[in-house]
C-alpha cells in the first residue's frame, strides 16, 4: 500500500525532468513532504500526442460512479487485478500516468505494544538513494459532475491512483505491498495509449529494484496536518528505533 508521500520538486523541475512539452497546470502546487488522500498532486500524462503535466486529485473516482466521494477509497490499485477491476480497467487501457516523488512511507509494526496490547508502528521513508525523483507507475480518470453545467470548470474532476503489487525481500519486513516504478527508458512506453495491455507488466518494477533506502522518520508524519522537511529526515541513531536498511 501507498498512503502517504513525499512530493518537493517544483513544477519548472518536473516539467524538465519528464520531458513535458504541453504543462497544463494553474497556480504551482507548493511542496508537501505529506501527500494524503484527496491532496491535489502533480502527474505525467500523454494525451493527443503531447506528454503534459496536471494537477490532479490523489484517489481515483471512475467515470461511471454517482458521487466523487468514492475516490477516497481509490488511492491504491494492485497490479494483479487492474485490469479486470472495474474501477480501473478502462484507465489501465489508456489512462496511465507517472505520479513523481521524493519517496513514500510505509508503517511497521515494531515489538512494542500499546496498553490495549497493540503493535506500536514506526514510519519509515523509502526515497532513491541517489535522490533521484521515484516515478510511480498510476492511473487516471476524469469524472462528470452531473449536477454542474458543462462549462463549468468544475464539471470534470481529473483523478488518479498509485499501482501497487506484493513486497518481498527487504522491502516486505517494513509492509507487504508497495508501490510500482517506471523506470526512465520504459517512461515512454508506460504513459503511451498506444501500448497494449499485454506489455504493460513489462514496463513497470517493484520499487524495491530501483535502489531505494528506507529509513525511520518521525511519527509527526502521521498527522497531516503536520507538512515539512523535517518529516523525511532520518531519526537519530540513538533514538530506539528500527535500524536504518539499505534496500538492493
Amino acid at each position: 500500500m501507498c498512503g502517504r508521500y513525499a512530493s518537493s520538486r517544483s513544477a519548472e523541475d518536473l516539467v524538465e525532468e519528464f520531458d513535458v512539452l504541453d504543462p497544463r497546470i494553474g497556480e504551482a502546487l507548493p511542496p508537501s513532504y505529506n501527500v494524503a488522500p484527496t491532496d491535489r498532486v502533480y502527474a505525467v500524462l500523454e494525451r493527443h500526442d503531447a506528454r503534459q503535466l496536471r494537477e490532479l486529485r490523489w484517489g481515483l473516482v471512475p467515470s461511471w460512479a454517482k458521487d466523487a466521494s468514492i475516490g477516497s477509497r481509490m488511492i491504491n490499485a494492485r497490479l494483479e487485478t487492474a485490469a479486470e477491476k472495474p474501477a480501473f480497467r478502462k484507465a489501465y487501457a489508456a489512462r496511465r500516468c507517472l505520479l513523481p516523488a521524493d519517496g513514500y512511507y510505509e508503517w511497521y509494526d515494531t515489538e512494542l505494544r500499546t496498553k490495549a496490547g497493540k503493535p506500536v508502528k514506526q514510519p519509515f521513508f523509502i526515497t532513491p538513494a541517489d535522490g533521484s525523483v521515484l516515478a510511480m507507475a498510476g492511473l487516471y480518470e476524469i469524472w462528470r459532475d452531473r449536477s454542474r453545467p458543462e462549462d463549468d470548470p468544475e464539471a470534470f474532476r481529473w483523478t488518479c491512483t498509485v499501482l501497487t503489487t506484493e513486497a518481498s525481500d527487504d522491502l516486505g519486513r517494513i509492509h507487504d505491498r508497495m508501490p510500482l516504478a517506471v523506470p526512465r527508458d520504459r517512461r515512454g512506453a508506460w504513459l503511451s495509449p498506444a501500448t497494449s495491455a499485454d506489455h504493460l507488466d513489462e514496463l513497470v518494477v517493484p520499487a524495491q529494484r530501483s535502489g531505494l533506502t528506507a529509513f525511520p522518520v518521525s511519527s509527526a508524519v502521521g498527522n497531516v496536518r503536520n507538512n515539512d522537511p523535517g518529516l523525511v529526515e532520518p531519526l537519530p541513531a540513538e533514538r530506539p528505533e528500527p535500524v536504518q536498511e539499505t534496500l538492493l
